[in-house]
Order: C-alpha cells, then sequence, then structure tokens
C-alpha cells in the first residue's frame, strides 16, 4: 500500500518485538510507504542518554527509520537536535509489517553502526544472536538475518552505500 498524500505525516505506533515479547513502542511519523519500504521519522525514545562508547543517543536525537517488508533489516539515519548526521543504526530484522496505525518489526538481535563519515563500521550484538538459539529453531531465519549483515555491512564499507538504500 502506498502511502498517499493523505497518510503523509499521520502517527504510526512502531512496535518493536523480541523474543515474543514488546521491547519497545513509541509513536514516530509516517513519512513515505511505497508498498515495500515505509519511512518514518521519531525522536530519541528512550530513557535519557544511551552511551554506546561510538555514539551517543540522546533526548533531542531524530531518527529517520526505513523500514522493508521484503528485507530483513531495518537502516535507522541518526541527527542530533541541531541535525547534524551521527550515523546509521541498522537492525537486523524479520521482514516489517504494517497493520492499521501498527508498525511491527521482530528484532533478531544482529545489528550494524556507521559513523557519518564512513571510518566506524561496527557489527553488534553477534554474541546476543548466538545465544539466542535462533540458529537452532529457525534455521532459515538465522540464515537470512546473517546473510542481512553481511548485505548491510558491503553497503555500509562503500560511499554512499547507506545512503543509496534510503534515496
Amino acid at each position: 500500500m502506498s502511502a498517499n498524500s493523505a497518510d503523509q505525516g499521520r502517527l504510526l505506533d512502531v512496535v518493536l518485538v523480541k523474543s515474543g515479547r514488546t521491547k519497545i513502542r513509541y509513536a514516530a511519523e509516517l513519512l513515505t510507504d511505497d508498498g515495500t519500504r515505509i519511512a518514518v521519522r521519531a525522536p530519541w525514545s528512550g530513557d535519557g542518554v544511551r552511551d554506546f562508547g561510538f555514539v551517543r543517543f540522546e533526548p533531542g536525537d531524530v531518527f529517520t527509520e526505513y523500514y522493508w517488508r521484503d528485507r530483513w533489516y531495518a537502516v535507522k539515519e541518526v541527527r542530533d537536535a541541531a541535525g547534524a548526521l551521527k550515523g546509521w543504526y541498522c537492525d537486523i530484522t524479520r521482514p516489517a509489517t504494517l497493520s492499521g496505525t501498527e508498525l511491527v518489526v521482530e528484532d533478531l538481535d544482529l545489528d550494524l553502526w556507521r559513523s557519518a563519515d564512513g571510518t566506524d563500521v561496527r557489527r553488534l550484538d553477534e554474541d546476543e544472536f548466538a545465544e539466542s538459539g535462533l540458529a537452532e529453531t529457525d534455521p532459515e531465519a538465522a540464515a537470512a538475518a546473517v546473510a542481512a549483515l553481511d548485505e548491510l555491512e558491503a553497503f555500509a564499507t562503500v560511499e554512499d552505500g547507506l545512503e543509496s538504500l534510503l534515496a
């Protein structure tokens, strides 16, 4: 379903599910929906500051988030309150589903970070992914998740690679 001009700007609830439970739910403004890719914008919804060491997410940060109905990842462009690009945080997920005003995404533990200048590309949470047991309980999904992480890393290590996904 494509977002027409009447749909743009409406609020959706982004629901991030992990291990069958809602991990976080937050309101986001629908920017576009072309039937395959959904883009939303939301302020940082965490409590206070989250310092990863390589990036800090904090009140005032704005996330422009891209979800696909046919891909196993989500890409989140992160900007500070002044609009300066911090980088891209990518979640490995099952393909997103939009039902009514709920955009539901199942987090599969693997993540990727790329700094704004492209000098820092790092795979995250591979230990959590291994501990999740997905490789044993759903080997096809585990293989799709690892392939998605590899694909995103390839995009993240070339100039304008991630940006090309979002254009």
